[in-house]
């Protein structure tokens, strides 16, 4: 590409403008450049065209029901179920976080909206137990990255919409690597908690087990709803998140704390949210355009063939890309922007791309613990007021063991196609 479009989009990021509008206007600058202006006249018939996917529309309305069961006590139940479960280890308000985070997923699978609630709740009640302000901001952080890979996931959605594949079936390979997740974690903070002596123990106050249950039932039917209906063929991820919605809303009634301003709210976040993604998508889908018309990633699979790289070798080598870029992007950005351009020569080369989905969903999540822009440590260092590089530093341990275990679904593929092979999602 001419250099002026280069140039134009550098100086846009460094300006700190939206990745739409710099996307976006760096794309028709390039078409002029490339004296490829007589493509342009078709350019919003294939940008509707690109658009016109029946799966974005679960997206939406996933995060409207992430916003009202957030809104709607969901968070005090499931923590208190929780701890009636592995309170009494110890470190159990760490175990307790990691096991809120994995219930949350199957809420909202949203990160930043875990850290955001999580932060607000549990942080606290940590301090007060007797935990450290950094490492309770850590082990939240950590944890509310399991919410993308756990389905419902929108970043899944969002990739499945984008690339052409199977939503289903990347919701099912997403079940283990973001259980496998949730483990490790918990492995981490046990170690951590006797080498620091954190609280918890046969001491500690917990919850009456069969209470807490029945609290949080209503709570934990949704995501058995969502991912019943999705994995056994009885509704469509889009068809999943009507119903979701409907029974966040009847949640949020049986707990009675949803008001009706709590539901405005929800929907004017939801909207606001909804037009940022599409933006994108609009500026995302005129760059996807403008490669195709020069085969980008034609030229760049052919490059990669001439570089003698495997694909277990690419795959490295791309992941290493998103993870820079993890570090400064929004995800679904990062997804738009890099997915059309380098996930083809990594499929052509013979990854699946359920696989290469999760690898990629599990890459750019683990981007939002990283330094210089990590959404989610921006997010908990201002909910709960700590220094950010105070965080990044707390954060290290469970980042290193998110690092290892990316490395590890990289170089074993089953982990994530184990299910669904099994459920006849994929061959």
């Amino acid at each position: 590409m001419p250099l002026v479009p280069v140039l134009f989009l550098i100086i846009s990021l460094m300006a700190g403008s939206a990745i739409a509008y710099f996307v976006g206007s760096a794309t028709i600058i390039g078409f002029f450049a490339l004296g490829e202006t007589r493509y342009l006249a078709a350019l919003p018939q294939r940008v509707m065209g690109q658009l016109d996917v029946f799966a974005f529309l679960a997206m939406p309305l996933f995060i409207l029901t992430g916003e009202l069961m957030n809104r709607g006590g969901v968070t005090e139940a499931l923590i208190r179920f929780s701890m009636s479960m592995l309170g009494r280890f110890k470190g159990g308000l760490g175990h307790v976080n990691i096991l809120t985070s994995v219930f949350f997923a199957g809420v909202s699978g949203s990160a930043t909206a875990d850290a955001a609630a999580l932060g607000n709740t549990l942080v606290p009640e940590m301090e007060k137990a007797g935990y450290t302000r950094d490492y309770a901001a850590a082990v939240t952080a950590a944890s509310s990255i399991i919410g993308p890979i756990i389905p419902p996931s929108i970043i899944l959605i969002f990739y499945g919409a984008l690339m052409g594949t199977s939503v289903v079936a990347l919701f099912a390979a997403g079940v283990v690597p973001g259980l496998l997740l949730a483990a490790v974690l918990m492995l981490v903070n046990a170690y951590l908690a006797h080498k620091h002596d954190h609280p918890g123990g046969r001491g500690a106050a917990i919850p009456a087990f069969f209470p807490s249950l029945f609290a949080a039932l209503p709570a934990l039917t949704l995501p058995v709803i969502i991912l019943s209906g999705i994995l056994f063929g009885i509704m469509t991820p889009a068809e999943a998140a009507g119903v979701a919605v409907v029974a966040a809303f009847i949640v949020g009634l049986i707990y009675r704390r949803l008001t009706p301003k709590d539901v405005i709210e929800s929907l004017v976040r939801t909207i606001t949210l909804s037009g940022a993604v599409f933006i994108i998508l609009v500026a995302i889908a005129t760059f996807g355009y403008l490669t195709s018309i020069e085969q980008m990633p034609q030229k760049l699979g052919a490059a990669i063939g001439n570089m003698g790289l495997t694909a277990t070798g690419y795959l490295v080598v791309l992941n290493i890309i998103f993870l820079l870029a993890g570090m400064v992007m929004d995800v679904k950005a990062a997804v738009a922007l890099l997915g059309p351009l380098l996930i083809p020569p990594a499929i052509a080369m013979g990854v699946d791309p359920v696989h290469m989905g999760i690898i990629v969903g599990f890459n750019l999540t683990v981007g939002l613990l990283t330094p210089p822009l990590g959404g989610v440590l921006l997010i908990l260092s201002t909910v709960v007021n700590i220094g950010y590089w105070r965080l990044v530093r707390a954060v290290m341990p469970f980042l290193l063991v998110e690092l290892l275990l990316l490395a590890v679904l990289i170089y074993v593929p089953s982990i994530s196609l184990a299910l669904p092979r099994y459920l006849g999602l994929i061959n």
